[in-house]
C-alpha cells in the first residue's frame, strides 16, 4: 500500500501539477487511511471495502474531527481509488457513490478597518524584522494572497515600479495582483533597508527572510501575526487567513465587483467568493440595527 501511495502522489504532482502543500495533505490522509486498514487486518488495497471506508470515516468522527476534515479525507480516498482503477491497479472502486459529508459554511472572521490599521501600525520600523513584518502585513491586506503564497514570493515577483506582484496559487496557477501605494512604499523600504540586513547569502531569492537569512515559513508568520494582534489589542480571533478575509470583505463593502475579487483571490469557482457577500450583508444589518432610529 505504501508503494501505491507513492505512485498516487507522483501522479498528482506530475500529471495534475498540484502544489506541495496539497500533495502533503493527500499523502497524510492516505497514510492515515491505510494505517487504519492495517489495524483491521487488511494488508492489500484490493481487500478494502466500502464498509471499511465508512468505518474509517466514523472513527474520525468519533475522535471529534470536524466535518471539513471528514470531507477532505473522503475526497482524498475517492481520488486514490479513482487513480488505482484508472491505472488498472484495481478492478473496482469501493468509494463509488459514497456521500461526502456536507460542510456547514461558516462565515469567515473579519477585522474592522480600524482593527486592521492598528495591526498594521504595530511593527517597530527601527528594526529590520519590524520592516519585514510591516511589509508582510501590508502586502497581505493589499492583495489578499494566501500566507503560503506570501512566504513563497521571490524578489523578482514584486514589480514596485509598475505596482503589481505575481504569485503562484493552487494548482500552479499564476495570477497578477495590483499593489496599493502604501504597500509599494513599505515593501520598497523593506527591500532597501530591512532585507539587506537580514540577508546572509547574496544568492538568496526569497523576498521575506527570517533571522537566519532563509525564507520565512508559514509557521513563522503565524507567530508573528499572533504577536502583533496582542500588541494591537485586536480581540477578534486571528488566523493566517484573517487579512485575506478582511481584504475581500472591505473591497466588496466599498463597491468592488465579485468577479474582480474572485480573480484577485485566485478562486476557481465564484461560489467560493460569494461567502463574502454574506459577510457584508451581515455587517450591513448590524450597522442598520445600531444606527437607524426605528430599527
Amino acid at each position: 500500500m505504501d508503494m501505491l501511495i507513492d505512485q498516487f502522489i507522483h501522479y498528482l504532482a506530475v500529471e495534475k501539477g498540484l502544489a506541495a502543500n496539497t500533495l502533503e495533505s493527500y499523502q497524510r490522509d492516505m497514510i492515515a487511511f491505510t494505517t487504519f486498514l492495517r489495524e483491521q487486518g487488511i494488508e492489500r488495497i484490493e481487500d478494502s471495502t466500502r464498509t471499511l471506508i465508512v468505518a474509517y470515516l466514523l472513527s474520525l468522527q468519533e475522535k471529534g474531527r470536524a466535518t471539513a476534515t471528514l470531507s477532505r479525507n473522503m475526497a482524498s480516498i475517492r481520488a486514490f481509488y479513482q487513480f488505482l482503477v484508472r491505472d488498472k491497479l484495481l478492478d473496482h472502486d469501493p468509494s463509488l457513490h459514497l456521500e461526502t459529508p456536507k460542510i456547514e459554511k461558516r462565515l469567515p472572521k473579519v477585522l474592522s478597518v480600524e482593527e486592521v490599521e492598528r495591526l498594521l501600525d504595530s511593527p517597530d520600523l527601527s528594526q529590520p524584522s519590524g520592516l519585514r513584518d510591516k511589509a508582510m502585513l501590508e502586502l497581505l491586506y493589499a492583495t489578499g494572497i494566501r500566507v503560503s503564497e506570501l512566504v513563497q514570493l521571490h524578489v523578482g515577483d514584486v514589480n514596485l515600479e509598475m505596482g503589481f506582484l505575481k504569485c503562484m496559487g493552487k494548482g500552479s496557477k499564476e495570477r497578477i495582483i495590483p499593489l496599493g501605494s502604501m504597500a509599494i512604499h513599505v515593501v520598497r523600504q523593506y527591500m532597501q533597508t530591512g532585507r539587506q540586513k537580514l540577508l546572509k547569502q547574496s544568492e538568496e531569492r526569497a523576498l521575506f527572510l527570517n533571522h537566519l537569512g532563509k525564507q520565512i515559513t508559514r509557521q513563522g508568520f503565524w507567530k508573528i501575526i499572533k504577536r502583533y494582534a496582542r500588541l494591537a489589542n485586536v480581540r477578534a480571533e486571528i488566523t493566517p487567513h484573517t487579512l485575506r478575509h478582511s481584504f475581500a470583505t472591505h473591497l466588496l463593502e466599498n463597491g468592488a465587483d465579485l468577479r474582480s475579487v474572485q480573480e484577485m483571490l485566485g478562486h476557481a469557482d465564484i461560489s467560493t467568493t460569494q461567502i463574502y457577500t454574506h459577510v457584508t450583508r451581515t455587517r450591513i444589518k448590524d450597522v442598520y440595527a445600531k444606527t437607524h432610529p426605528r430599527a
